[in-house]
């Protein structure tokens, strides 16, 4: 049996006996009882030139492979978003390439596929509300020519720009009035994006949320759902139940996900929310294997396959938490999904050695390593590169 090797902050070394192979299954239709999107990251060609500032260079074959593979487990794919590092590394060309490409695997995959929509193209910091619109609707009219389903995200200049709350109605009454497909909202947090304070008018998550609820209120016929990403279980909790009928909860809480999407299935309260997570990017076989023991009927499975990988989502979002793409791209390396440990921008650089260890072996407890042997091998040959004995 392999042993790995683990590092602590200090610089000890300790093992611990490598797990299995996970026994999971693909699923032999489509899941039923939640809908589940995977955040998918990119990555970027080994040898280009992956420094901070420098536009990014995609590995298409490895990028968008990642993408088949989620399919494959039942879930659907949330692209160009945050974990794909927009506003880190992710710039607008490769934006619109990513998009293209992803919605052409959908449909030959036959998948699920939504991508974030966002003013991000407009490279001047402070820009008015009208050309904030324009902006949104030139995101949002491309992401609809492609097939693929918009996500509104939340936009840093619209941050900037607002001056109350109702700048926000104003901006996303006159974005959605031109939706000719059904929309997500995403409400993302400062633990991810510290820039987005105050948004829909206030810091008070209360107060925001009415915002947010006029806004999906006044347009219910234009929104699929809405994404909170707040990290904070009972605010999530608190819009869920408030939203209209047939308005969905998609979940981007990684630190809260197992209560979150088991709901009332699991006795914990009524509902549920749907899952849109960078979580399941980084553990699409244990997320699938979960949610087919929704659909069997057996929540007791499901809390067992599934609680164990929420203390590793935590350690992968960890504070700084907008840097957990790191963390993504290394467990993608790990199951042998890319050659190389490389990130857009030199963000695999974001996180400490013993941080990484950590995932290391919180991913081998949760059944998240898809091939143990494999992803030995790496991380030993890692330590070893930076001179720790493996």
């Amino acid at each position: 049996m392999t042993a790995l090797t683990l590092v602590t902050a200090d610089g000890a070394t300790s093992t611990s006996e490598l797990a299995d192979a996970p026994s999971l299954t693909k699923p032999s239709a489509p899941l039923r009882s939640r809908q589940a999107y995977a955040a998918a990251h990119v990555v970027p060609r080994v040898w280009a030139d992956n420094t901070p500032g420098q536009p990014a260079e995609i590995d298409w074959d490895a990028t968008l492979a990642f993408r088949r593979s989620v399919y494959s487990w039942g879930l659907g794919v949330a692209d160009a978003m945050d974990t794909a590092q927009r506003n880190m590394g992710l710039d607008a060309a490769a934006t619109r390439e990513l998009i293209a490409r992803s919605a052409e695997v959908a449909r030959e995959e036959g998948g699920s596929v939504v991508v974030g929509v966002n003013t991000d193209h407009i490279d001047q910091d402070h820009i008015g509300l009208d050309s904030i619109v324009d902006a949104y609707k030139e995101q949002l009219h491309f992401t609809e020519d492609q097939g693929a389903g918009p996500v509104l995200m939340a936009s840093r200049h619209l941050a900037r720009a607002a001056e109350s709350a109702e700048d926000y109605r104003r901006v996303y009454r006159e974005v959605l009035a031109t939706a000719t497909t059904p929309v997500v909202l995403h409400w993302l947090g400062t633990a991810f994006d510290p820039s987005l304070a105050g948004y829909f008018g206030s810091t008070d998550w209360e107060a925001a949320s009415g915002v947010l609820l006029e806004i999906i209120g006044e347009h219910a016929d234009k929104i699929a759902g809405v994404k909170m990403s707040l990290l904070d279980a009972a605010a999530e909790v608190s819009v869920r139940e408030r939203l209209p009928a047939g308005v969905r909860m998609y979940t981007g809480d990684d630190f809260n996900y197992v209560s979150l999407i088991g709901g009332d299935s699991i006795g914990d309260g009524d509902g549920h929310s749907d899952a849109l997570l960078g979580a399941f990017a980084a553990i699409t076989p244990v997320a699938s294997a979960a949610i087919q023991a929704l659909d069997a009927g057996d929540p007791e499975r499901y809390v067992a396959l599934l609680g164990p990988t929420e203390v590793l989502s935590r350690h992968v979002f960890a504070a700084p938490t907008f840097y957990y793409k790191t963390g993504v791209a290394f467990l993608s390396w790990l199951n042998g999904h890319q050659t190389a440990f490389q990130m857009v921008g030199g963000l695999h650089s974001a996180r400490s050695l013993p941080h990484l260890s950590r995932i290391v072996e919180l991913a081998n407890a949760a059944n998240a390593l898809e091939q143990p042997e494999l992803a030995a091998h790496r991380w030993h040959g890692m330590l070893r590169l930076n001179g720790v004995d493996a």
